[in-house]
């Protein structure tokens, strides 16, 4: 297969593939072309113990590719209905989900339901929480935002608490919140950890071509810094083969406007 020179969207799908290394053997939940395509990737790769899903109501041995497909081209590797899944997977922690809020605060607490004026009467409404309540303190969550910016990153808390985070003024006393684990963010121009002081979200990595200034001007709060900023590795060739056949009708392509090459500025 010929290979074309990586973009911007092969570097966060492998990027987002780093989030599920080292699980185990727990459900890669990967919502969106991106963060799917970065757990089969996974899967493929570094992390073959990986369990995942059809998206309908089957366990798979192999990563469904995106878009137009026969039905039956998947293998099956068990039944798992959506009424099971909670049982199974969710409730008990085994499970590992990446998903894209409509904002994040420092202390990574997410919204996912309305935006601006108040509960009763927002400006915007959105889904509402949907699961991510129960999702962000039963088991492992990541994060991936395509268009980093103060709007999704916002300074003080998001506009309605749909998912739980690390704040600690939101820590009420006796409560139990040992199942919350944040892991990373990956957007169009950097990595976040959960790694500052109380773990606040602090960056790691820029994608070539990025600078920290151009980071912190697109986030709402005061980032805190990791003592070696990385260079986000790109994309080497036996992952963009992978890629691009769980990808093969170039689906990744539409989530990064205009998708660059990797390092070309922006």
């Amino acid at each position: 297969m010929d290979i074309p020179a990586p973009t911007l969207a092969d570097l966060l799908v492998v990027a987002c593939s780093e989030a599920f290394r080292g699980n185990g053997e727990v459900i890669a939940t990967g919502i969106g072309p991106v963060p799917r395509l970065a757990a089969g990737l996974a899967k493929l790769t570094h992390s073959p113990e990986l369990m995942m899903t059809d998206g309908e109501a089957f366990l798979v041995e192999e990563p469904v590719p995106l878009g137009p497909r026969g039905y039956d081209d998947r293998k099956a590797a068990g039944y798992l209905p959506f009424s099971r899944f909670f049982d199974s997977a969710v409730w008990t922690g085994r499970r590992h989900a990446m998903v894209s809020p409509s904002q994040i605060d420092r202390f990574g607490q997410t919204n996912l339901s309305c935006l601006g004026g108040t509960y009763q009467k927002p400006k915007v409404q959105m889904l509402g929480v949907r699961g991510f309540p129960g999702n962000s303190i039963h088991h492992p969550n990541s994060m991936f935002v395509p268009a980093h910016s103060s709007r999704i990153f916002v300074e003080g808390e998001v506009d309605m608490v749909s998912s739980v985070g690390y704040n600690p003024a939101r820590r009420i006393p006796g409560a139990n919140f040992s199942g919350v684990d944040l892991r990373l963010i990956v957007t169009d121009l950097c990595i976040m950890d959960f790694g500052g002081a109380d773990h606040a979200i602090r960056l790691v990595s820029l994608h070539p071509g990025v600078t920290l200034d151009q980071v912190r001007r697109a986030t709402g709060f005061a980032l805190e810094m990791s003592d070696d900023i990385a260079t986000t590795p790109s994309p080497d060739p036996e992952q963009l083969e992978i890629i691009a056949r769980l990808d093969p009708h170039g689906v990744r392509a539409g989530v990064i406007k205009g998708n660059p090459r990797v390092g070309e500025p922006r």
